[in-house]
């Protein structure tokens, strides 16, 4: 774990620093070797994920490299290289869903 994605989290307003916390957490524990460090300002993931506490949600981020069309249905936004999930409240956390989509974009990018 990187310690300045610690800084990062502990920096946020709640509920922001509860909901990157469980992202993180589920990342983490999918993948337990993941290269986990602060790129463009932001936790990152393997550049696969990253997470992104803004004012009224957290946005849970996946690289589309290699996704069909169907697939990046799955995301929000119109990112040509990330599409991502937003996450306003802990009831918005599917842990399985996440972890699906987490493994399903690791195996295809």
């Amino acid at each position: 774990m990187d310690p300045k994605v610690d800084e990062y989290i502990e920096k946020q307003n709640s509920p922001q620093k509860e909901l990157c916390r469980i992202l993180r957490d589920i990342i983490l524990n999918t993948f337990p070797s993941i290269k986990e460090e602060m790129k463009w300002g932001v936790p990152n993931y393997g550049n696969k994920f990253y997470i992104v506490a803004l004012k009224a949600h957290v946005n849970l981020g996946f690289s589309i490299k290699g996704l069909t069309t169907e697939e990046i249905n799955l995301f929000e936004g119109t990112g040509k290289t990330m599409r991502h999930l937003k996450v306003r409240s802990k009831d918005d956390i599917d842990e399985d869903k996440i972890k699906k989509l987490l493994i399903m974009v690791n195996e295809r990018s």
